[in-house]
């Protein structure tokens, strides 16, 4: 049985993606769309594409009629399905704020919304799934995003420093995150006009003029607006660039996103690994359904110190593995030169992907040529080799197992 195969993702074409990154990766036309993220995984939304010696085949599909054999007794038994999903993104305008649930919690609203008749498909829909959705992402760029609520002593710095925010100092000193976070969010839209209106006066001409700088959140929430489709309607999202961690990863750093972290990406291009879900639960930022009450059930209400990691390079030289808590996946970094090979034996399922160069792939009598753009998919108990002619930069997800 084949255990190397190519695969082929799907195109994502939200409104907040580019129209360059992605295309130009994959060497495709896409007549000006904005593609903002590529799949590559079996989520039922958009389940990749294995060629196989019997034809092309959804993955999602192949692994549930293979399912030990393609991942593994160990994961096959621990998840039943392949338990991450694997993408590149690209950030032209902010995503909207938001939070995953945990397992237990995702469980426990899918089912209620499913009960309650609520089409997937529904735009006031929470859950679209069962699963929790833990996420680390590495820039493939300068990369910019809102990662969880700044430390006390910083935030109470913010609320002094900025005139609009005055009023809520009181609210944090007696409420704390909670309390403030709430307050905000359940304010009435015509009160967030009345307070952010005034700020907004005074970033925006001066992020028209180039004097604002990224590390600011005044360049933030004055893109916000301006990005906006209805700038009379101030989103309450702008606060959260106030209160929140603004964090830049530099290519190659490392970030990671916890159930109940709120974070927002806002300009770049990484690749993302995560829990094969699709689970958000927004908090601004967004046209789309903004849930309140539900969303204050989930967020981690206390500071966040970001962490931005390096990676851990191996014995090799070669891999970098970015390690998580999360035991749906591991995401690691391949850096080959023309003189190296790399080596290595699939204790369960694993997609490769290259971003640079190009590279071969061999495992068994199979061997797969691989161009900037191309991903490959290797059951579990591959033991296979990456070459290259040039330098290439290839990234790799699978699950960790002890």
């Amino acid at each position: 049985m084949a255990k190397l195969f190519l695969v082929e993702g799907q195109i994502q074409n939200y409104a907040w993606g580019g129209t360059q990154y992605i295309p130009n990766l994959l060497d495709v036309k896409t007549n000006g769309e904005q593609c903002a993220e590529y799949w590559l995984g079996a989520h039922s939304k958009a389940p990749s594409t294995i060629k196989t010696t019997e034809g092309d085949k959804t993955l999602d599909t192949y692994i549930s009629n293979n399912l030990n054999s393609v991942l593994g007794d160990n994961i096959a038994s621990a998840f039943g399905r392949l338990p991450f999903l694997f993408k590149v993104l690209d950030v032209r305008d902010m995503l909207s704020i938001q939070v995953h649930p945990t397992k237990v919690e995702a469980e426990k609203g899918f089912k209620k919304e499913n009960e309650a008749g609520i089409p997937l498909t529904a735009k006031h829909r929470n859950y679209k799934d069962d699963n929790h959705k833990p996420e680390i992402m590495v820039a493939l760029s300068e990369f910019w995003l809102l990662h969880g609520f700044l430390t006390e002593a910083k935030l109470k710095a913010v609320l002094e420093s900025v005139p609009e925010f005055k009023h809520l100092i009181s609210v944090f000193e007696a409420e704390g995150y909670f309390g403030l976070y709430k307050t905000v969010m359940e304010e009435p839209q015509e009160e967030t006009n009345k307070v952010l209106q005034p700020l907004v006066d005074r970033i925006l001409p001066l992020y028209k003029a180039g004097k604002l700088e990224k590390q600011s959140p005044d360049y933030w929430a004055a893109k916000a607006v301006d990005s906006a489709d209805d700038a009379s309607v101030l989103d309450k999202g702008i606060y959260s660039i106030y209160f929140f961690n603004i964090v830049k990863a530099n290519k190659g750093e490392a970030v990671f996103q916890d159930a109940g972290i709120p974070h927002a990406y806002l300009e770049g291009q990484n690749m993302e690994l995560m829990a094969n879900s699709d689970n958000v639960l927004r908090g601004g930022l967004t046209p789309k359904h903004v849930d309140v009450p539900e969303l204050l059930k989930h967020v981690a209400f206390n500071e966040t110190v970001p962490n931005v990691m390096q990676g851990d390079l191996q014995a090799d030289g070669i891999e970098r593995i970015y390690k998580s808590p999360a035991p749906d996946f591991q995401l690691s970094l391949i850096s080959l030169e023309a003189s190296k090979t790399y080596k290595s034996t699939s204790k369960t399922a694993e997609i490769i992907i290259v971003i640079e160069g190009e590279a071969e792939v061999n495992e068994g009598e199979t061997t797969v040529g691989l161009a900037k753009g191309q991903a490959a998919f290797l059951a579990a108990t591959s033991q296979y080799t990456i070459q290259t002619k040039s330098n290439a930069i290839i990234y790799k997800a699978t699950a960790p197992q002890s």
